[in-house]
C-alpha cells in the first residue's frame, strides 16, 4: 500500500512539475508552487527529488525527434543535424533550461547523458562508418552542438547570436558531417 501511495505522490509531483515548468519556465517556478499544485507540503518534493534540478531532470521528457538519417543524401547529413538542432533550439526553451541544469546538477547530467545515449547514438549508428567509432563520433556531435547551444541560447554572446542561421548550418554542418561520415583520422 505504502509503494503504491509513494508511486501516487511522485507521479503528481511529476505532473505538477511539467505543467508549471511549461507555463513558468524554470526560474520561475517554484518548489513551493509546484507542491501546492501537487497538493502535497513541499518537503516531500525535496524527498523525492533532492531539489529542483532533480525534479526538472526528472520531469523533462525531452524527444529530440531526430530526423532518420537514412533518408538524408550521405553528403547533407551534418548540415540536415545542425539545422534540425538550431530549429529545437529556437522553438523549445525546456531545452535551454536542460542544458543549464545539467550542466550544473548531477540530476541534469544524468538526463543529458540519456539523452546521448537513447536519442544520439541510434542516430549516429545509422551513418557512421565504423561501428566502434560510433559513441567517439556521437559525442563529438554532442561537443559541437551543445557548445553552439551554450554560446547562442545558454550565455548568449552576442556575436554566436548574431549568426544567421544559414551561416551556422554553413559553418557547422561541415564539422559535424566529417564527425559522423569521414575516414577514422
Amino acid at each position: 500500500m505504502t509503494a503504491r501511495r509513494s508511486d501516487a505522490t511522485r507521479t503528481a509531483i511529476l505532473a505538477a512539475a511539467r505543467d508549471r515548468f511549461a507555463a513558468d519556465g524554470y526560474d520561475r517556478a517554484t518548489i513551493r508552487a509546484i507542491a501546492k499544485d501537487a497538493r502535497i507540503d513541499p518537503s516531500m518534493v525535496m524527498r523525492y527529488f533532492g531539489s529542483k534540478e532533480g525534479l526538472f531532470a526528472a520531469a523533462v521528457a525531452l524527444d529530440l525527434r531526430l530526423p532518420d538519417l537514412t533518408r538524408v543524401p550521405r553528403e547533407e547529413v551534418g548540415r540536415t543535424l545542425v539545422g534540425h538542432f538550431l530549429g529545437l533550439w529556437e522553438e523549445n526553451e525546456e531545452l535551454t533550461a536542460v542544458l543549464r541544469v545539467g550542466a550544473t546538477n548531477e540530476a541534469g547530467a544524468e538526463r543529458m547523458q540519456g539523452i546521448f545515449r537513447d536519442q544520439l547514438l541510434p542516430v549516429a549508428r545509422q551513418v557512421c562508418p565504423d561501428p566502434e567509432q560510433v559513441p567517439a563520433r556521437a559525442a563529438l556531435c554532442a561537443a559541437q552542438l551543445l557548445g553552439l547551444a551554450l554560446t547562442r541560447y545558454v550565455l548568449r554572446l552576442p556575436p554566436a547570436r548574431a549568426l544567421t542561421r544559414a551561416e551556422l548550418v554553413a559553418w557547422l554542418g561541415p564539422t559535424v558531417q566529417r564527425y559522423l561520415t569521414a575516414p577514422n583520422p
